[in-house]
């Protein structure tokens, strides 16, 4: 038997301070409870998400949805009603005014020509902004898909 060998029989040491057993235990009076509160009395069970009276993270936060403030929204028509607003007009100049005057949109819009539909006349058009398959079509025809 060496001394880096010794250790204490099984059961021979103490056990825990028992809470709540008197003076005696060491932990007499509150019971390690601290004084008042919900926490010192008996039958106390702190609620899920209770964060000490603080408003809790889960009534904090938004509950489902995103708005992005920086969304830029447009206005799509699609290529077959450019056409048909085009021939029913008879020019082949399209703006933003004409497109304003036949009601398709209104002043507040911000306008994206779609390439949806087929486009046959030659058209200069000009939008807030255009699909990359508006322009093949448009510009298959020698048009123009001028953005303002």
């Amino acid at each position: 038997m060496k001394l880096h060998n010794l250790k204490p029989s099984t059961g021979s040491l103490g056990r825990e301070k028992r809470i709540g057993r008197g003076e005696g235990s060491g932990h007499g009076g509150t019971s390690t409870r601290g004084h008042k509160g919900a926490q010192s009395r008996s039958g106390y069970s702190r609620k899920k998400g209770f964060e000490g009276g603080q408003m809790p993270l889960q009534r904090r936060l938004p509950k489902f949805g995103f708005n992005n403030i920086n969304r830029v929204e447009y206005k799509g028509i699609n290529l077959s009603s450019v056409q048909a607003l085009a021939e029913k007009i008879g020019t082949d100049v399209l703006t933003i005014d004409t497109l304003i005057e036949a009601g398709l949109v209104s002043k507040n819009h911000l306008v994206k020509i779609l390439g949806s539909g087929t486009l046959t006349i030659k058209l200069d058009v000009s939008a807030h902004a255009f699909s990359k398959s508006a322009i093949a079509q448009i510009e298959a025809l020698q048009g123009k898909a001028t953005i303002i």
